[in-house]
């Protein structure tokens, strides 16, 4: 197995909530809640839950794009929550992201040639000139636009090719760990596939590291190496994608899983169908955040927080009947 690249160890971020004339704090919100993973070089983790889970921001608290309210990030031993700005700014370098909405990430008052070479001028390692043009030449048709599109704005591509513009300007910088914040998610299922096969390829040539943060399954499955299911804010399941897709562990797991549709309309599904709303994440359920909704749930599950345990082969689950 390659060396890890990436450990978080009981992340937080917690958004205030305040109230009344004098803005008194009255709680929280929160929206990750003690995530515990890590990623190895060249590996793709995917992020799966639903929406309102915490998976966006857990990928922009990783990056400080949002300040953590606690825990440890460290990146090829580096301590990303506590680095000085100096040296944030070196690994930022190392560390890019690709937003969900390629409609609204891009600058519509700056050329394609602009958004990727923005960040090379920040950084130092090019000027505006021939140079530099070349250089984003390279990259965006890396990623599978033509030469010519340098001079054009966002608004005269298509979704997808708005998106490959967003990849573009994540790779710019050569970066060896990405965060994909759903970056298929407001595409055409053909558009879809081409970008997903990008970053396949990218990763291939390049051993780039992934977060792959998505509501797909599908999606999921085909390019991770290993997925975490997220709940709550908290992570309750994180296995290989084959352990964890065909013998999940957790009960939330099998409900996602047994949503999935099947390509055969004979094939008959046994759907789990999950009672009740999502607790909200500033008043959540005492003990295990999904007894509320569990159809396994004892008296031990209200009253106590699971433990993320290994059962074996790096399969963790977050609950108290796992085995």
């Amino acid at each position: 197995m390659s060396e890890k690249i990436l450990e978080v160890n009981n992340l937080k971020k917690y958004f205030p909530i305040y109230q009344g004339a004098l803005r008194k704090k009255v709680g929280d919100v929160k929206a990750v809640d003690g995530v515990s993973l890590f990623i190895r070089e060249g590996e793709t983790l995917g992020i799966v839950g639903e929406s309102g889970c915490g998976k966006s921001t857990l990928g922009r608290t990783l990056l400080r794009l949002y300040e953590a309210t606690d825990g440890e990030v460290s990146y090829k031993g580096k301590d990303v929550l506590n680095a000085p700005k100096d040296e944030m700014k070196a690994l930022r370098r190392e560390m890019q992201i690709v937003f969900q909405d390629p409609y609204s990430s891009l600058n519509p008052r700056m050329t394609v040639s602009s958004i990727v070479g923005e960040s090379l001028i920040e950084h130092g390692l090019y000027k505006k000139g021939k140079e530099l043009d070349e250089y984003v030449v390279e990259v965006i048709t890396k990623c599978g636009l033509a030469n010519y599109h340098i001079n054009r704005y966002p608004h005269e591509f298509s979704g997808g090719q708005r998106q490959r513009i967003g990849i573009a300007r994540a790779l710019a910088l050569n970066p060896s760990f990405i965060v994909a914040d759903e970056p298929v998610s407001a595409l055409d299922v053909s558009i879809q596939s081409q970008i997903i096969n990008l970053l396949t390829d990218l990763q291939h040539d390049l051993g780039i590291s992934y977060m792959f943060i998505s509501h797909d399954l599908g999606v999921v499955r085909y390019i991770s190496h290993r997925v975490g299911v997220m709940y709550l804010g908290s992570m309750v399941e994180l296995a290989s994608k084959n352990a964890l897709f065909d013998s999940p562990k957790h009960p939330y797991t099998q409900a996602l899983l047994s949503a999935i549709p099947k390509p055969d309309p004979r094939t008959k599904r046994n759907r789990i169908l999950l009672e009740g709303d999502i607790p909200s994440p500033a008043n959540p359920p005492s003990g295990c955040k999904f007894h509320t909704r569990c159809m396994y749930a004892k008296d031990i599950c209200k009253e106590q927080v699971p433990e993320f345990r290994d059962l074996g082969g790096e399969h963790f689950v977050a609950c108290h009947f796992a085995e």
